[in-house]
């Protein structure tokens, strides 16, 4: 997909230098086309943090979270934990990052190719951090960012592109937002940011030509 880079526009907006802070964000959100609730939050507690994040309609509950540290301005997961009960059916997973011996793993609900271990590389996140790294990373006014995402037994690339901008409106106050887009296998995340929010202020995952999952932020604090 080509996305045009609209390096000027960002070139005009001054974004102060993030650090970490507490919050808690609720959201409207949908999946799979049916209404939901989503919230997300960051917690301290010493020097780790704990990001999560869920969405629950009448069908669907999804959790996520991630405990990590931040080492030098990198999110360095420590463990993470995934559930989702869609139908009835409920899966959970756990993942370890041994940064010691450099190895992620898998367990609960994995196929025995998923379970592990994959080799780790400094500057390794999960998918629930890299919401956090945009924000990080827009703020910084990068315009191409690429991250190695640790996720079902393997590693891959993943590389978001500013793609313009947006208004959006939050709570009766417009936002200029930052839009980032990244596309592989099918799939299609695209993220809003802005400056002074602590986490996207939109997502929309796409599959197939079809949405999955969208999240809009109605309040933050």
């Amino acid at each position: 997909m080509s996305v045009l880079l609209f390096t000027a526009a960002l070139a005009t907006v001054a974004f102060p230098a993030h650090a970490l802070k507490p919050f808690t964000a609720q959201y409207e959100a949908s999946f799979k086309g049916i209404s939901a609730g989503g919230a997300m939050s960051l917690s301290q507690q010493g020097n780790r943090w704990t990001y999560s994040m869920g969405i629950r309609n009448t069908m669907a509950n999804l959790s996520q979270a991630t405990v990590f540290e931040d080492a030098a301005g990198r999110y360095r997961p420590l463990g993470g934990s995934d559930r989702a009960t869609y139908l009835m059916k409920t899966r959970s997973v756990i993942t370890v990052y041994n940064w010691k011996g450099m190895q992620a793993r898998w367990t609960g609900d994995v196929k025995p190719q998923r379970a592990g271990p994959v080799a780790m590389q400094p500057g390794d996140m999960d998918a629930l951090l890299v919401n956090l790294a945009l924000v990080r990373d827009v703020g910084f006014g990068r315009t191409v960012m690429t991250y190695r995402l640790l996720e079902n037994g393997k590693a891959k690339p993943m590389t978001y592109r500013v793609a313009g901008r947006e208004k959006i409106t939050v709570g009766g106050r417009a936002l200029d937002t930052t839009k980032v887009v990244q596309s592989a296998g099918g799939k299609q995340t695209t993220a809003w940011i802005a400056a002074g929010v602590p986490a996207p202020v939109r997502i929309v995952q796409r599959e197939d030509g079809s949405d999955m999952f969208r999240l809009q932020l109605t309040s933050w604090r």
